[in-house]
């Protein structure tokens, strides 16, 4: 999955352009209930403004509340100038560089702005990615790092006409084993499933029914 099956695309995006006052864009992020907005040269990305970074860069200025409001322009105090995502980007990796900042920006080569991601948009893929928005039987085990063992387990719910909602592996701290969480309809075979997966040499950690 890419960055630009997730992002909210320009047409959506509140933005500021570069030579906005500082009262025009805290008036923006009032209005739209928002923490941060990209400032924009024309289409081209130019930074970010956070209120936490307009309120120090207050503080920081020695200026006059007024003539820093409206004197001020966003170019001028705008941050993560260089920080930025492209919609070719693998959508895993917005994870960490959301990390510290509540929105990124989804930029093309030339810099042109095509859209936004936030912490919002990353949660709610993860949540989708986890199924946690539908019932059914998360099962939690650990499988040994050898080649086939993911197609033994496809044949295993194949076998038992399982429905799967959601399946996500984990690497082990040795590296000799992968932990795997497959989430599942409620099916009246439930057991029988299970105790294949056990012969089968997956060893079951953990079993939950999600309401």
């Amino acid at each position: 999955m890419f960055v630009k099956s997730a992002m909210i695309p320009k047409h959506k995006c509140y933005v500021v352009n570069e030579n906005d006052s500082i009262e025009k864009t805290l008036e923006v992020l009032e209005h739209h209930k928002i923490d941060g907005v990209p400032v924009l040269s024309n289409e081209e990305y130019v930074g970010v403004l956070t209120r936490y970074n307009i309120y120090q860069s207050f503080f920081l200025s020695g200026m006059e509340k007024d003539t820093f409001l409206k004197e001020k322009k966003a170019k001028d105090i705008a941050t993560y100038q260089e920080k930025y995502l492209t919609d070719s980007d693998v959508f895993e990796n917005t994870l960490v560089e959301l990390k510290d900042f509540p929105i990124l920006s989804v930029v093309d080569d030339n810099k042109k702005f095509l859209g936004l991601i936030t912490r919002y948009d990353v949660l709610d893929q993860f949540r989708s990615a986890f199924g946690m928005d539908q019932k059914g039987i998360r099962i939690a085990f650990t499988s040994v790092e050898t080649e086939g063992r993911i197609a033994r387990l496809g044949d295993i719910i194949q076998q038992y006409s399982e429905s799967v909602i959601s399946m996500v592996t984990f690497d082990e701290s040795d590296k000799l084993l992968r932990r795997i969480v497959l989430k599942v309809e409620k099916k009246d075979n439930m057991d029988k499933f299970i105790n294949k997966l056990e012969k089968s040499g997956f060893r079951i950690l953990h079993i939950q029914e999600d309401e």
